[in-house]
């Protein structure tokens, strides 16, 4: 572990430098092995501060702002934000102040900035934590925020803004009894089932992880497969499948799964946490397009924007400019129809969305209604324990958002309906 501190704060800069100036995602870094140089405790830190400074990027720029007469390189931007956050979080500014002055003057394009990182970092821990504290919740990025302002109002962008300030709970997806496994965890069970855990630290140490009693599955993302009932001794596809939360979850209530995804490294890990949890699934890796069959029911969780997933992953606004959504959505409505032919007669689809954007929800079922006047929608399904009947939406589907639970800590934001074919 390095007792200076400086190594783990040089890597959270780097990931902050590769989010915002490259475009990368933390995941696709992480997954590439960016902090594998370091100790597990420093890797642990490091993580933890780019993602806290990315949650809190508009407010680290807010305090700053009064100290700085014109924006400097992001490159120097990124060491005060990082700076501006430790200091609000408590760590001793001389500390704080020193490494961030290092680390900007070991590269040569900023090293004559180093007088204004000292400075800067100086007047902020003046200021002191309680004027962080005060400040507003920050704000979603101009691109994102307003096109969700149009869709859901100021007033409720507001509330998810400040849903997603906070660190977010981790929930989990029990395997049997869910009060077993809360017990055994310090948990509570949510209305709709899944285990939730307010402070877990980490989770492969956690009762219960080796024998497979769980797994990892924000409580929005589980009720999905929850609509589709009892699905014992049916056949299910599971399109798009990995991360494979509902291809555990729908061979843990006795479905025959057929889970496809097109990324083989993801699906290996479908795999791995299959054979964790003591479950069976017939795993393949393919592009959705190139499947073929009938199924009793499929479920397709479609590639979109993860806009409703920042609270866990709030480097996404910063990552992307929205210019890739257009695509999305037309490559939604596509696998719908695709899926579709995969139903068997009778049979049901479940189309999903980690999106808080209605073009990636509401509108893709309207607009599969209106393709496929045979088609119904299943009200029916969206009537299951902890189910809000203000969260069924017009057109009878379930709109989740952040701001949902706020007092315990939200959900990620989610669309999901159920299609159901002609016999």
């Amino acid at each position: 572990m390095d007792q200076t501190g400086i190594a783990p704060r040089r890597a959270a800069h780097h990931l902050l430098q590769q989010v915002i100036e490259e475009g990368r995602l933390l995941s696709e870094l992480l997954g590439g092995g960016a902090l594998d140089h370091l100790a597990p405790e420093d890797r642990a830190r490091a993580q933890r501060l780019a993602t806290d400074a990315l949650r809190m990027l508009d407010r680290a720029d807010r305090m700053l702002k009064p100290f700085l007469t014109k924006e400097p390189p992001v490159y120097v931007q990124n060491a005060l934000r990082l700076g501006t956050l430790e200091i609000a979080q408590g760590a001793a500014a001389y500390g704080v102040v020193n490494a961030y002055v290092e680390i900007v003057g070991r590269n040569h394009h900023t090293a004559r900035l180093k007088g204004l990182v000292n400075a800067v970092l100086r007047k902020v821990a003046d200021k002191g934590p309680d004027a962080w504290a005060r400040m507003p919740a920050p704000l979603m990025p101009g691109w994102l925020r307003q096109p969700l302002v149009a869709a859901w109002g100021r007033k409720d962008i507001e509330a998810i803004e400040a849903v997603q300030a906070t660190t977010p709970p981790l929930d989990i997806t029990p395997k049997g009894d869910a009060q077993a496994v809360a017990d055994a965890l310090g948990g509570t069970v949510l209305p709709t089932g899944s285990v939730r855990l307010m402070d877990a630290g980490q989770v492969t140490q956690l009762p219960g992880y080796d024998a497979g009693d769980w797994w990892v599955q924000d409580a929005a993302a589980a009720l999905p497969v929850q609509l589709l009932g009892d699905v014992s001794g049916l056949s299910v596809l599971d399109l798009c499948a990995a991360p494979g939360g509902k291809t555990m979850q729908l061979a843990a209530r006795g479905a025959v799964v057929t889970a496809v995804d097109a990324s083989a490294t993801r699906m290996t890990r479908v795999g791995q946490n299959m054979t964790r949890v003591g479950l069976k699934a017939d795993v393949q890796v393919a592009d959705a397009f190139d499947v073929t069959g009938q199924w009793d029911a499929v479920l397709l969780d479609a590639p979109c924007s993860a806009t409703g997933t920042m609270r866990r992953h709030p480097d996404l606004p910063y990552a992307k400019d929205g210019s890739e959504f257009g695509a999305l959505i037309d490559q939604q409505g596509a696998m719908i129809d695709h899926a579709l032919s995969l139903v068997k007669p009778g049979g049901r689809l479940v189309f999903c969305t980690c999106s808080l954007l209605p073009d990636e929800g509401e509108v893709q079922i309207e607009e599969a209604l209106e393709r496929h006047p045979d088609l119904t929608i299943d009200r029916a399904a969206l009537n299951l324990p902890g189910i809000d009947p203000a969260w069924i939406t017009e057109e009878g589907g379930l709109r989740l958002r952040p701001d949902v639970w706020a007092e315990i800590g939200g959900m990620d934001g989610f669309y999901m309906a159920v299609l159901t074919k002609p016999a």
